[in-house]
């Protein structure tokens, strides 16, 4: 242990801790820019290059960075001088020189750290003149870079390569030309990006946003050619109320519902109802696949669930030689587009081209899958507008609605009902554990006596659990973070020596409830605990917890579908894997 003092208050820390964790620890703020981390999610961005967390220590002629200078004993730092604070200021100052002044068109205004910082100093104007850097923008149908207001805080750097392992943004040129971008300058589509969106989540300006579709959603109301029908992850509920300042993990579900009635969509219903779907198809491809090891035939194992449209994306492009190994099953997502424009449109008499398909989701990739050309029918998709929980958010301002303010209705039906295995989709390990609760029952025929997979939860990277089918070890592994995923990859292809039979894989942190979309963090790892313990409150309190006792989802097949991976089934619901290891996206930037 180290003994010093921060701002004369005797402090002890762990040897190797640096001075801006030490002050952090006991209620100190130093502020920064640079340095980000998720606490006990192994990501920590700390380049020391902002200068904004400058400390002076005592008998040190020179200030020094907080963030890249280790505690020693006996150690005098002092927080808040003057000095230390026009240092700061000038750095600040600096960096607003060769920044955009366009804080009221920026999607990041109020939310931006650059911004608050400028506050905090007392910032009114910027003393420095000179030239500004400029890039080319460009964009996916999920992510928007506008390099000119980079900071080279390197954030997105170090979540691109180090939590996910893309590597598609690195730091390019030195002194004034350096910046954050894409190998040769190439356009974002061109390279190994996967629309995860997280580089989204973690920048702290407006260098990288996602791509608004708020006002795709208000044409499609104003057309009244359309029916518009909207159907709500299951993450967005435990986040939605942090954008009108609520704390963390509060449960919004109903509210949200009565909301979106009152800003004019013709139905609302709930994606819960669609993972609840998403079970019965990949619970019965997997049983189908154990099944015939058992019988001593040859089956691809283990499965991984192919919820999650980023860690497709990524296995497409890097493990093309693995195509197999993925459930064929589409996301709740495509699921639900896919059984409302088939489905739900027959039933009430609505011709598909009619009808308008928007999803609230926690993720910006959601916004690139539904452009997939197999997520359509001659030229009409199954889902058509994705929006994230913080453009709904934007939206429900926009129509004067306060989200505290709304009574608790329930969504509408047939879509709309859901267990509490479809609610836990939205964290990691909530997926595995859904399907684990059904293809437990259907494979025994047994009544499960606990419900809690309490193995396959939790904020660890990477889970492992076995569990007893009645005397079948099922193997089975749980992980975040693209990084992780190819870890796991890798072990499978060297002939997966665990004996793995199902692995859940979600991109980001903690699963959906970490998503790109999500309202931003700003590295607080509290937060995104409380809403997956938000999630599974909201599972224990549902009446049913088990996708297969879903009573609309008995009634889809019985009256449409058939059987779970049934031949109409099959045809609607799952879907095929492409190797794109070294194709182009055909999306104009």
């Amino acid at each position: 242990m180290i003994n010093l003092t921060i701002d004369n208050k005797p402090i002890q820390v762990e040897e190797g801790t640096t001075i801006l964790k030490a002050a952090h620890q006991n209620g100190i703020n130093i502020p920064t820019l640079c340095y980000f981390e998720l606490d006990g999610m192994k990501f920590e961005n700390k380049p020391g290059g902002c200068r904004v967390c400058m400390v002076e220590v005592k008998g040190r002629r020179n200030l020094a960075p907080a963030c890249a200078t280790d505690c020693m004993e006996g150690m005098e730092v002092l927080t808040h001088t003057p000095r230390v604070i026009n240092a700061r200021k000038t750095v600040v100052e600096l960096i607003l020189s060769d920044h955009p002044n366009d804080c009221l068109q920026c999607e990041k205004n109020g939310d931006c750290e650059l911004q608050s910082l400028a506050r905090r100093l007392g910032i009114k104007e910027i003393p420095f003149q000179g030239e500004q850097s400029h890039y080319n923008p460009g964009q996916t149908l999920s992510v928007c870079r506008d390099m000119d207001k980079c900071v080279m805080c390197r954030r997105c750097e170090t979540m691109c390569n180090q939590f996910q392992s893309v590597g598609a943004l690195s730091a390019v040129d030195r002194g004034f030309n350096a910046v954050v971008n894409t190998a040769f300058d190439q356009k974002l589509l061109n390279t190994s990006c996967v629309d995860c969106g997280q580089c989204v989540q973690v920048c702290p300006v407006g260098a990288l946003t996602l791509v608004d579709n708020i006002s795709d959603v208000q044409r499609a109301l104003a057309d009244p050619t359309k029916k518009v029908i909207v159907h709500t992850a299951p993450a967005v509920r435990v986040a939605l109320g942090e954008e009108f300042g609520m704390e963390p993990g509060t449960i919004v579900t109903g509210q949200m519902a009565a909301a979106l009635r009152r800003i004019g969509f013709d139905y609302v219903f709930d994606t819960d109802w669609s993972a609840d779907l998403t079970i019965m198809e990949e619970g019965t491809e997997l049983l189908g696949r154990l099944r015939k090891v058992l019988n001593g035939e040859q089956a691809t194992l283990p499965i991984f669930t192919s919820c999650c449209p980023a860690w497709v994306k990524f296995y497409e492009k890097n493990f093309p030689d693995m195509l197999e190994y993925p459930s064929s099953a589409k996301s709740p997502q495509q699921m639900f587009g896919a059984a409302a424009k088939n489905y739900f449109a027959k039933k009430v008499g609505i011709k598909r081209e009619d009808m308008v398909v928007v999803s609230v989701m926690p993720c910006l990739a959601k916004k690139s899958e539904l452009a997939r050309e197999e997520f359509s029918v001659d030229g009409n998709r199954d889902v058509d507008i994705s929006i994230s929980t913080r453009e709904l958010a934007h939206l429900m301002k926009q129509f004067n609605i306060d989200l505290g303010d709304m009574p608790e209705e329930d969504f509408d039906t047939p879509l709309g009902e859901s267990t509490g295995a479809g609610v836990i989709f939205g964290a990691t390990g909530g997926v595995m554990e859904a399907a684990l609760r059904t293809a437990y029952e259907l494979q025994t025929k047994k009544k499960l006596e606990r419900l809690d997979f309490v193995d396959v939860r939790g904020l660890e990277g990477v889970k492992c659990a076995t569990i007893d089918f009645d005397g079948l070890p099922v193997k089975v592994a749980v992980c975040y973070g693209l990084a992780n995923a190819r870890a796991m990859m890798e072990e499978v292809r060297n002939g997966n020596p665990r004996g793995f039979h199902a692995i859940e894989v979600m991109a980001c942190p903690g699963g959906c409830i970490g998503g790109a979309g999500q309202p931003y963090h700003h590295g607080d790892s509290s937060i995104i605990r409380r809403r997956m313990e938000a999630i599974y409150r909201e599972d224990a309190g549902k009446p049913i917890r088990k996708s297969h006792e879903n009573p609309d989802i008995l009634t889809i097949y019985k009256e449409y579908y058939g059987e779970p991976c049934g031949h109409l089934s099959h045809e609607q619901l799952h879907t095929h894997y492409f190797d794109r290891s070294d194709k182009l996206e055909v999306v104009s930037e």
